[in-house]
């Protein structure tokens, strides 16, 4: 997961079906920060406010309710938060001294850790609400409008998926061409350096029945490529209509049977839990996508031994390879975490070597940051932060000239491409290609949500160019 900031679209942010018009109705500025699930998540809570009569605004000024969805994954996250919350904190004064209203609330994981102590260092906050309790989002606000000050982090009992209103297709629609759907979440895995299990709590599963209806009131709406979501996505496991066990996979199965959904991903995995059938998926499902995002963090078996990432470098190399031995087409991605504590330098030129003998088209890099209650803020043996910034600075070069060649690579191929959105100039649209990457082609003729062949011709520094072909 990276530390970005996602900034969601207007008709994403807070779900809002028609615009603004009426000046009395209340209006939400969600600022997202993070991973696909909180985007995801961002996307639900808007839902859920939206049948309690909020619509989005981009201006945060003009809000009246301002939610801040929160990432803890990377170092001094709540800081920033406390910093974000202390801007807010003035702009409501302000609206409060010209009569009116501004209620802010902090979701997420940031949510989930600090709890009592975000009440108690930002006074202007008026309800804390954690990522498997968003669902309660709606009366946590009625509880504040009354004087309370809310705090809902206990790890719900009751489904919060089932309690989430369903989702009009008009609103669907208005979000465009693809679209997340969150199947599981939580993570068992405990890495030393993660704070998710904290966070997120243990791995929980959808049910199938739920998953397949939202997939398909999604595809109804006219959504064509469907992400799946989960901290530890292919951990995924459920009941199938006869009874049977299923994984992931066999769920990848049943959605590709669903008419009128073009394209398949997941995301994130990890390699203890890529099975046979999961592989299997990728050699017979064309509708999944041939981009696989699998972190490995690290090249050092014993700093993967310390990360408790319970498998070692040679094992995730067979994994891959044994992947791309039924899928030889498949564009790999990946996580790494530099300057764990304890990491020499030989242990790090592991990490590139691993690197050139998996070769990457795309990959996320992060120095090591200690996450206040996790086993790897304990350990000694810290790395200095220079020495941290070296090496990232050395394998994130790396990836970028295996991005680059990568992207090469893909000079000269026809490929079919997703039109998602419109490009900068007149007749251009930008579509996504089956490794993920922006494709920018003129196609007057045709419309978002089509899928179109096109010869690639050219590169640039985040995308692909492309001439439209006949097929």
């Amino acid at each position: 997961m990276s530390d970005q900031i996602i900034p969601l679209p207007a008709t994403a942010e807070a779900a809002a079906p028609v615009p603004v018009t009426n000046p009395n109705t209340r209006k939400v500025f969600i600022k997202t920060y993070g991973c696909q699930m909180n985007v995801y998540d961002s996307v639900r809570m808007g839902d859920a406010l939206a049948s309690e009569g909020y619509v989005t605004t981009e201006a945060m000024e003009e809000a009246d309710l301002v939610l801040l969805n929160t990432c803890h994954i990377r170092e001094k996250a709540a800081e920033k938060v406390y910093s974000a919350l202390g801007r807010l904190r003035e702009m409501k004064k302000e609206r409060a001294a010209n009569g009116r209203e501004m209620m802010i609330g902090v979701a997420g994981c940031v949510a989930q850790a600090e709890g009592e102590e975000i009440l108690r260092r930002a006074p202007a906050v008026d309800v804390v609400i954690g990522p498997q309790t968003y669902h309660r989002l709606p009366q946590a606000l009625q509880r504040a409008r009354r004087g309370e000050r809310v705090i809902e982090t206990d790890y719900a009992v009751e489904d919060k998926f089932e309690h989430l209103p369903k989702t009009e297709k008009a609103v669907i629609r208005s979000r465009g061409v693809t679209s997340f759907l969150t199947v599981q979440e939580g993570c068992d895995k405990f890495c030393t350096f993660c704070v998710v299990p904290y966070t997120r709590g243990s791995e929980v599963s959808r049910p199938l029945a739920q998953i397949l209806e939202e997939a398909q009131r999604l595809v109804d709406a006219g959504v064509r490529e469907i992400t799946l979501l989960g901290q530890n996505v292919n951990a995924w496991h459920g009941e199938g209509p006869k009874g049977d066990a299923w994984g992931l996979g066999d769920l990848l199965y049943r959605l590709s049977e669903i008419p009128g959904l073009a394209r398949l991903r997941y995301t994130t995995s990890h390699p203890r839990d890529m099975d046979d059938r999961l592989i299997e998926a990728h050699r017979d499902l064309r509708t999944l996508m041939p981009y696989l995002h699998l972190p490995v963090q690290a090249g050092s078996d014993r700093v993967l031994k310390a990360m408790n990432r319970r498998h070692t470098a040679e094992e995730y190399v067979r994994l891959i390879e044994r992947i791309r031995s039924v899928r030889p087409d498949i564009a790999l991605s990946g996580d790494f975490i530099v300057g764990f504590p304890g990491e020499t330098e030989a242990e790090f030129e592991d990490t590139l070597r691993l690197v050139e003998r998996v070769r990457y088209a795309q990959a996320f890099s992060f120095k090591y940051s200690t996450r206040p209650g996790t086993p790897g803020a304990e350990l000694g043996s810290q790395v200095a932060e220079e020495v941290k910034a070296e090496r990232l600075e050395r394998l994130q070069a790396l990836l970028l000239k295996q991005q680059q060649e990568f992207a090469e690579g893909c000079v000269g191929k026809v490929i079919d491409i997703l039109l998602e959105k419109p490009g900068r100039n007149a007749g251009q649209l930008i579509g996504r290609s089956p490794w993920l990457q922006s494709v920018n082609v003129d196609a007057k003729s045709s419309q978002i949500g089509d899928i179109i062949s096109v010869r690639i011709i050219g590169t640039g520094p985040n995308s692909l160019f492309a001439e439209r072909i006949e097929r």
